[in-house]
């Protein structure tokens, strides 16, 4: 059973998700208990967190628990308002910030698993579906914080960061597994945000083995034993 004032965080090692999590608690310094989930076997105590999704990440605090990686992200913001903020303090810098986060997730998240699915032509056209949502999503944040990117400006993780890069930042084993999905022809902002996203201490500190992740990945995807 959980202590009271104890932070609690369930999930699995290879899940961008819950390395958004991970992330945003070491940002912060706060000290955490981390529980490694079998999601072929949850426990008992990942079922009675999370009921509804019965899945990771899960983030218990005060015996009280958190699901879903973005509503735990601003609740670490919120719960812990000191330095480094996640969230921009102003209410429409945070709003614009929020809405390209749910951009990536819902947008160009949702664009891999037709890339991962499909073969021959049916790939080549999901890569250039996806790859339209990047330049979006490039040019929309270049816009809309001209002072904020590219990263190695700043040298802090924000939000955007965080959900981002959490993802991305393994995209070297994505693209040895799967397909390749942008390079710096294509995408030359989100490259030069990524390359400079993994000199952050925190980032070479969380990001899976590409090795690790890669057989992780040719099991999950191609059902290839490591």
């Amino acid at each position: 059973m959980e202590k009271q004032n104890e932070v609690v965080l369930f999930g699995t090692w290879a899940s961008a998700f819950c390395k958004r999590v991970e992330l945003a608690l070491k940002l912060k310094g706060i000290p955490y208990v981390y529980v490694e989930e079998d999601l072929t076997n949850k426990s008992e105590s990942l079922l009675h967190h999370n009921p509804v999704h019965k899945k990771v990440p899960v983030l218990v605090h005060n015996g009280k628990a958190i699901s879903e990686s973005l509503v735990i992200l601003e609740y670490i913001d919120e719960c812990w308002n000191n330095t480094p903020k996640l969230l921009p303090e102003d209410p429409y810098q945070g709003a614009k910030v929020r809405f390209w986060v749910n951009y990536f997730d819902h947008q160009i998240m949702a664009r891999l698993l037709p890339i991962i699915m499909s073969r021959g032509e049916e790939r080549e056209k999901a890569i250039k579906d996806c790859n339209e949502l990047l330049k979006v999503f490039e040019e929309g944040i270049n816009k809309d914080f001209p002072e904020e990117f590219p990263f190695f400006e700043r040298k802090t993780l924000g939000y955007l960061d965080i959900v981002v890069g959490a993802h991305f930042c393994n995209y070297e084993a994505f693209h040895e597994v799967v397909a390749v999905v942008f390079s710096p022809e294509k995408n030359p902002a989100i490259m030069a945000w990524l390359k400079a996203l993994k000199t952050h201490p925190l980032m070479k500190e969380m990001l899976p083995p590409h090795d690790k992740l890669v057989a992780e990945m040719r099991g999950k995807y191609l059902g290839q034993s490591p």
